[in-house]
């Protein structure tokens, strides 16, 4: 049986390696170090939960654990699709975990999380796509730490019938879908998907339930051109998206797609500036902005504009 490891990306295993350009100053961050981080990190391991926070090899780990904010990533640690950006193992995934809920739930419990993020792999081998898990680990959360507001980061749910609804029933704070990039790189950097129907899948959840509020983000810094964000803002806005967040691509392995550039700090400012007029109720758009990162006091952010309106 092929290892892991053997498994992650096997469709560009045999592919050159493409260096990137080396890091600028502004996309360096320290190791972490802080005891809560080494906490955080034993509180997972003990309760049998992954985060993506450490599958994805996001540099704003170290922040966030010490302030203990995790992003719990649901349904196993393998994937059934194999996205050129993505460092999560990509195979044949082991059966639905089924204490994940309640252990889900008792993180939150035990880290008197404020706002909890929840994603997954994309489940293509199951019939809801792991919808009903999702539902699961809500419902969960809301039973053992009440006070904890939920977002979820889901897959498209390709091919799933109903599998939107279960998610939406079960009446997340924020329903999250990324774009990850613009529709023109969509064959190289996301061949298992389809900008449209991700597009659909945000537009739907909003139809579903106008109530919540509905996300997306995106990465720069993989060859797309400053008109093609601007068309992925108009794309996101008519779907009624209120937070976009955009951040800077970073290669995890040799074997992922290159950097094909870092976007300055003052053009993130630009985009910034045009994802706020265009009418989103919130744009987080920096080098190290994550769709998770600063969450809760984003969705904080996201109540008050409503508001505000």
């Amino acid at each position: 049986m092929p290892t892991t490891q053997s498994l992650r990306h096997p469709e560009k295993r045999n592919k050159p390696d493409r260096p990137s350009p080396r890091k600028p100053a502004w996309i360096r961050v320290k190791a972490p170090t802080s005891p809560v981080y080494g906490e955080t990190k034993a509180l997972m391991r003990g309760l049998g939960l992954t985060t993506v926070c450490e599958e994805a090899a996001c540099p704003n780990i170290g922040e966030c654990w010490a302030q203990r904010h995790a992003t719990v990533m649901i349904l196993g640690e393998i994937c059934t699709r194999a996205c050129a950006f993505c460092n999560v193992a990509t195979g044949r995934p082991g059966p639905v975990n089924p204490k994940e809920p309640e252990n889900v739930g008792l993180m939150a419990q035990k880290t008197g999380l404020k706002h909890m993020v929840i994603t997954s792999v994309d489940r293509d081998d199951l019939d809801d796509g792991g919808a009903g898990q999702f539902a699961r680990c809500i419902k969960a959360v809301r039973a053992l730490s009440p006070g904890t507001t939920l977002e979820v980061l889901t897959p498209d749910f390709r091919d799933k019938p109903g599998a939107l609804e279960t998610v939406i029933a079960a009446k997340p704070d924020v329903f999250n879908h990324n774009l990850e990039t613009v529709p023109r790189l969509y064959a190289e950097i996301r061949p298992g998907a389809r900008y449209g129907r991700s597009l659909k899948l945000l537009a739907d959840a909003k139809e579903i339930d106008p109530d919540t509020f509905t996300k997306s983000g995106i990465m720069v810094g993989l060859g797309e051109e400053t008109a093609e964000v601007g068309q992925v803002m108009d794309d996101l806005r008519a779907a009624n998206v209120d937070f976009l967040t955009i951040g800077q691509y970073l290669q995890p392995t040799p074997k992922h797609a290159p950097v094909d550039r870092f976007v300055t700090p003052g053009k993130f400012k630009e985009y910034q500036s045009l994802a706020t007029a265009k009418g989103f109720l919130k744009v987080s758009a920096t080098p190290l902005t994550r769709s998770s990162y600063h969450a809760d006091t984003d969705f904080q952010a996201l109540k008050d504009a409503r508001a505000a309106r």
